[in-house]
């Protein structure tokens, strides 16, 4: 049985699996969407929606709580200032997965994690 069990270890251990994390989310917010496997998708989306709800509230301790994660302070800026705005009125789910199909070399199944209003060409 999995009782409290949060999490999929993706193969790795969690030192490793904190900053595969962390540097997707970099890429993310950087980007406005990354291609990865389903099952990495699956696994950050909760982690970034945490940080678009912190980055709504735009105080300190939000400021503080978003930078464990994020440690590039001009992607922090970017999430308060351009990202979390544009959710004010939404009550959640600020991130899709939209799925691609099977990796050619490996066979895994890729995905795309983007925010909903993403718009293809703006952010590229």
């Amino acid at each position: 049985m999995r009782h409290n069990v949060k999490n999929k270890k993706l193969g790795r251990t969690s030192s490793h699996r904190r900053a595969m994390f962390r540097n997707q989310l970099a890429s993310l917010i950087q980007h406005g969407r990354i291609t990865t496997t389903l099952a990495k998708a699956k696994a950050l989306r909760p982690i970034a929606e945490k940080l678009v709800t912190h980055g709504r509230k735009d105080t300190v301790a939000a400021r503080r709580l978003v930078r464990k994660w994020i440690s590039d302070r001009t992607l922090v800026q970017r999430l308060f200032d351009d990202i979390a705005p544009r959710f004010v009125d939404r009550p959640g789910g600020y991130l899709r997965v939209v799925k691609l199909g099977h990796r050619k070399g490996d066979g895994a199944e890729t995905a795309v994690l983007e925010f909903v209003d993403y718009e293809f060409g703006a952010a590229d």
